[in-house]
């Protein structure tokens, strides 16, 4: 038979094929009229509404573990946020606004500041919207948009899915998940790489395509049109590691985990992580008005730090700013914010700020045990590295280094590495600057592909550095919980590899079963790709 043929970003490995179902699209926005007759009753319905949207939430994520149970549990908890609920309130008595239409124009304020802001914020608009049909399905009384119940195994086809609505998905139900949108690092991609199923997303085209079984390559990102044959991803197979980075060869190379939770912490310690690539400090104050006490710090920091007692953690300063803006810090409007004042700029105008977290950084450490180092994020010359060194050093942590995921950082990564101790590539920001590609936009989202060979060649950039000056490199971006890519990045100089949780068995057992000089042959490979698919193929061939 013809059959049509389309490309994506494939985000979570394997092949299936199956019967397509769809998912229902969001609700349209609710009518503004009639006016309610009693505005005070009418108002008197959200909370409850709110009350129950978020208890169904919480039972669905009482039934599930890992990252699905902390997906589910956050939006159960914007589900009853006060802040919108009051917005919503005062819709209702100011405007004699129906609830539904209310709560619509609530978040709608809320969802256009995230967007604004960017990067992970922007990530969590898709949190509200999912919220907001939620609250609007149970005022109208109508179902809620999102997965339909499945009665055999299916490809599921959506514009993208609610984080909700991925975090529940049942994988011996869910063959493949295809979106029109949506990007390598969004939750649909984390998440469906955590239940191993495989997933193809910024699939322009799919949702107009009028198939009725598809087959879907989480690999390559091809999704074609199939005869209906159900065939499933080998999800089953238990992956054996015994906890320890090495090659087969004697290679060591350190797994470890990222993290911004006690419960990401106790997660990533039970996957078996060596220790703490990159402990995000910003995830404990995103809701936080005043900045937190250095003994508040001290509290949030030393509970993520104490699974890892005698264990390596890299803590990350606070990567605030327009990308993730703290209220706290009071951060100005910026045209651009992406490229503002965030991660270690915020430090130059607010020294102080940098030297409370510090110091709680190392009373934290000091409690816990856990053997710490810090680094900078959004650095871009050795000058702000010197002065970020310098500080650590004063607030008596000896271990400092920065990330790279600025394209000029790469280029001075000689220097930089001079003046610190280690550094640590983003890879999600790294790409997303050098594409000029905004990571949450689906039309570019195949410019963020981590197997890009121009992002390849500028990884190989530092890892020649580190090799030349003696100094580790580490990857803490989404590339390194990919076991083929993992490969390729050590025979590009990487000397660590930091992740999710849910990755750290399956990239430890690659690891063991590969030796450096293969790693260098499908780094070699990978480099001389002219397209991402290319260089997944030749790094694959040695392997």
């Amino acid at each position: 038979m013809s059959s049509a043929r389309l490309s994506g970003v494939g985000v979570s490995s394997g092949r299936a094929s199956g019967p397509v179902v769809r998912v229902a699209e969001a609700l349209g926005e609710p009518p503004s009229t009639p006016a309610p007759d009693d505005l005070a009753a009418e108002a008197a319905r959200l909370r409850p509404a709110a009350d129950l949207v978020a208890e169904r939430l919480f039972a669905r994520a009482a039934q599930v573990t890992g990252d699905a149970k902390a997906v589910l549990e956050t939006t159960a908890a914007m589900a009853a946020d006060p802040a919108l609920l009051s917005q919503a309130e005062k819709l209702v008595a100011d405007k004699s606004l129906p609830a539904a239409r209310a709560v619509h124009q609530a978040a709608a304020g809320f969802i256009t500041a995230l967007e604004a802001a960017g990067g992970y914020m922007a990530e969590r608009a898709r949190d509200v919207q999912d919220v907001r049909d939620r609250l609007v399905a149970e005022l109208l009384g109508v179902p809620a948009p999102g997965v339909p119940e499945l009665t055999s195994p299916s490809v599921l086809v959506a514009r993208d899915l609610a984080p909700a609505d991925t975090a529940g998905l049942d994988p011996a139900k869910v063959l493949a998940l295809v979106t029109e949108e949506g990007g390598p690092t969004s939750h649909t991609a984390i998440l469906a790489r955590s239940l191993g199923i495989p997933a193809v997303v910024a699939c322009r085209g799919v949702l107009a395509l009028d198939a009725a079984a598809l087959s879907v390559d989480g690999d390559t990102g091809a999704v074609q049109e199939s005869d209906g044959t159900v065939l499933a991803a080998n999800t089953g197979e238990k992956v054996e590691w015994n906890g320890v980075g090495v090659l087969r060869d004697g290679l060591r190379v350190k797994v470890l985990g990222n993290v911004g939770s006690p419960g990401d912490a106790e997660a990533a310690a039970a996957g078996g992580a060596e220790g703490v690539g990159l402990f995000r400090t910003e995830f404990c104050f995103l809701s936080s008005t005043a900045e937190p006490t250095v003994e508040e710090q001290r509290k949030a920091y030393a509970a993520v730090l104490a699974p890892f007692a005698g264990k390596p953690v890299v803590v990350r300063t606070l990567d605030a700013g327009a990308d993730k803006p703290l209220a706290f810090l009071e951060p100005d409007p910026e045209p651009n914010p992406a490229l503002g004042v965030r991660g270690l700029r915020v430090a130059f105008d607010r020294p102080e700020v940098l030297d409370r977290q510090l110091e709680a950084i190392a009373l934290a450490a000091a409690d816990s045990g856990a053997d710490v180092s810090v680094m900078a994020p959004m650095v871009a010359t050795a000058a702000e590295a010197a002065w970020f060194v310098e500080r650590a050093r004063k607030a008596g942590i000896e271990r400092a280094g920065v990330m790279i995921e600025i394209p000029a950082a790469v280029l001075a990564a000689r220097e930089i590495l001079a003046a610190v101790d280690f550094v640590s590539l983003g890879t999600n920001d790294l790409a997303q600057y050098l594409f000029a590609a905004d990571r949450q936009v689906g039309a570019v989202a195949a410019l963020n592909d981590p197997w890009q060979p121009a992002l390849l060649r500028l990884i190989r950039l530092v890892g020649e550095a580190g090799t030349e000056l003696g100094k580790p490199v580490g990857v803490c971006g989404e590339a390194a919980a990919d076991p083929l890519l993992a490969c390729v990045l050590i025979g590009l100089g990487v000397t660590s590899l930091s992740m999710n949780h849910t990755a750290l068995a399956g990239v430890g057992a690659k690891l063991a079963g590969t030796s450096y000089d293969l790693c260098q042959l499908a780094a070699r490979g990978a480099l001389a790709a002219a397209d991402p698919a290319t260089a997944k193929l030749a790094a694959r061939a040695p392997h």
